[in-house]
């Protein structure tokens, strides 16, 4: 257990850390509202920014963190305000906050606590509720938050006692950051908040059944280890535990070092250097064909931080059947749960491979180096590139080079997410924003207001769909209150595209419900403060991205794209990863 004083800044261990112990034994008791006791936690803890939208039951919380220097901002939606603080965590590494009133302030959060419970990303959620006395008696904005949460949330809790407040809103964020992490929503109902506690503000962590694995089992390694020592064919595959563990470099030295070919997954994007020769970039769905080929064709695969999900594994029975399977995990619960381990390792992987790297021999692997080589030769990422319309393929491609690469990248969900996965070439750990495993669209702009906060050096840009941007381009008025020069690239289809594409593929090119009639999305964007550019022509797009990035303040540029493009490569639903369609290029 860990005694935490209140005057004190707790530490900020990092994610696999355990609670360290701290004694205060001078500490005085004073006395405080429930409020107080909240916002002197978040002070406490580190919180820099803090995203929201006020309300009744969540008032008396908003009243004291006027007076703290955590900054707020205030959003034009809950969701964006889950998002952005999604956003923030997934640029920085740290816990992103949010903050709602009660009953649809909270509902209007689930979404974005699904997308970070899906992702594995470390937020903290506070949401006002009624008084305790009239919980459970339909009173006015009433809503059971822990129970309709529990399913996207890591943890989740009700706070009924005031007393309990700063070791609650501590374990919150301990638990969010350490092992796998995850959302945690802290429910105050109004009388907690107003209620008065005498305390000198030393508690105990109190957390029995939380005990996070940080080291690998020794043996495990090692066997893990020879298992690649005598590989012909090994492939690493890389999830977003990497990213979220920091261990980036530590991977990179376990390619190099056995000279072994990395796919990533959407989630780990920048996790292994996309312009390395052992670089077979995305695998899965939409994924390259090398990267598919060269896992069906392993006799040895090394899943780092991945859960096996669907969009990479594709027909279950017959993935990667040659391979032995090698797992290193934080969550023991995801060994073995979609595909049968021959060696898991369990723990952080930061920790794991900085203890397997120097048994790993450097092998030429002349033959299977080769093998790959001739993939990436015949089958590239292509598109027609002399067509006469926009091709978004191209746009993002122009992003890329006027960007040297060097840019952060948020997106929505959908075509563009894909495009922007398989046409910019991802070199650092935390480039890549984007929501995987729950698919959200609306993600990209409060997600990129986020990570500009949080990273406010860095060049922010969200490649966006029309359908995506539309359901959340009220965040437009946040970037310009509050100064954020987010930049929003538009591939404008006039379409749901990801779903137009499958009814053309599977039903028939009935294409109910995905036509979309678009606003004059630059005219919208000067409506906001936002500087708007449209580009109609290809021969305007490099100029049209040169003149946004220019630009000191938010931009929104609106792409016309080639509306029946679709994204290739692609395994169809029930096929394996070998069979993956190349399309056609016209």
């Amino acid at each position: 257990m860990a005694t935490v004083p209140r005057k004190k800044s707790a530490p900020h261990p990092s994610p696999v850390a355990q609670p360290t112990p701290i004694t205060h034994p001078h500490a005085q008791a004073v006395t405080k509202n429930g409020a107080q006791w909240v916002c002197d936690a978040l002070v406490d803890l580190g919180v820099e920014v803090l995203y929201g939208y006020t309300g009744g039951a969540i008032l008396p919380t908003f009243d004291v963190l006027a007076d703290t220097p955590v900054k707020f901002v205030l959003t034009r939606h809950e969701q964006g305000a889950g998002h952005m603080a999604d956003g923030y965590a997934r640029a920085s590494g740290k816990v992103g906050v949010c903050i709602a009133t009660s009953g649809p302030g909270a509902t209007n959060l689930v979404t974005a606590l699904g997308t970070a419970y899906m992702d594995s990303i470390p937020v903290v959620a506070i949401t006002g509720q009624v008084a305790t006395a009239v919980v459970g008696n339909d009173a006015f904005q009433e809503a059971d938050t822990t129970g309709i949460t529990r399913p996207v949330t890591k943890y989740n809790v009700l706070v009924k006692d005031v007393k309990d407040l700063p070791r609650v809103i501590h374990e919150a964020f301990y638990i969010a950051r350490t092992g796998r992490p995850g959302p945690v929503l802290v429910d105050l109902p109004k009388d907690v908040q107003v209620g008065k506690h005498t305390s000198s503000g030393v508690f105990d962590l109190n957390l029995p059944g939380y005990k996070p694995r940080v080291r690998g089992h020794t043996r495990q390694i090692e066997l893990a280890a020879q298992a690649i020592n005598a590989a012909q064919r090994p492939v690493l595959y890389v999830g977003g535990g990497v990213i979220l563990s920091n261990a980036a470099e530590e991977l990179r030295a376990l390619a190099k070092r056995g000279n072994i070919p990395v796919t990533t997954t959407l989630m780990a994007m920048g996790a292994f250097d996309e312009t390395d020769p052992l670089a077979l970039h995305m695998l899965g769905m939409h994924g390259s064909a090398y990267a598919n080929y060269a896992v069906q064709y392993s006799d040895l695969l090394i899943a780092v931080g991945a859960r096996f999900d669907d969009r990479v594994t594709g027909k279950l029975e017959s993935f990667a059947p040659f391979a032995k399977v090698i797992h290193i995990d934080i969550d023991p619960s995801s060994i073995s749960k979609n595909v049968d381990v021959d060696i898991p390792v369990v723990g952080d992987a930061k920790a794991i491979l900085e203890e397997m790297v120097p048994m790993i021999e450097h092998k030429p692997r002349a033959e299977w180096l080769s093998m790959i080589d001739q993939w990436k030769a015949k089958y590239p990422f292509t598109y027609n590139r002399q067509a006469g319309t926009v091709k978004p393929q191209f746009v993002v491609e122009q992003i890329y080079e006027a960007t040297r690469g060097n840019a952060i990248i948020a997106t929505g969900v959908g075509q563009h997410q894909m495009w922007a996965a398989q046409y910019y070439r991802w070199n650092r750990p935390r480039q890549m924003i984007t929501s995987g495993g729950l698919g959200t669209m609306g993600f990209g702009l409060p997600a990129a207001i986020g990570a500009k906060m949080a990273r406010p050096d860095q060049t922010v840009i969200d490649i966006d769909g029309d359908g995506s941007f539309l359901m959340t381009l009220a965040e437009l008025s946040t970037a310009v209150e509050y100064e954020v020069p987010v930049k929003v690239v538009i591939l404008n289809n006039s379409f749901q595209g990801m779903v137009r594409q499958w009814q053309e593929l599977f039903y028939k090119k009935r294409y109910f419900a995905t036509v979309m009639r678009n606003p004059d999305f630059a005219k919208v964007a000067e409506a906001f403060g936002v500087k708007g550019i449209s580009a109609n022509h290809k021969d305007q797009v490099r100029d049209a991205i040169e003149q946004m990035l220019a630009e000191p303040g938010p931009v929104v540029l609106d792409v016309h794209v080639d509306p029946a493009e679709n994204v290739f490569p692609m395994v169809m639903a029930g096929k394996s990863l070998h069979e993956i369609e190349m399309g056609n290029v016209s």
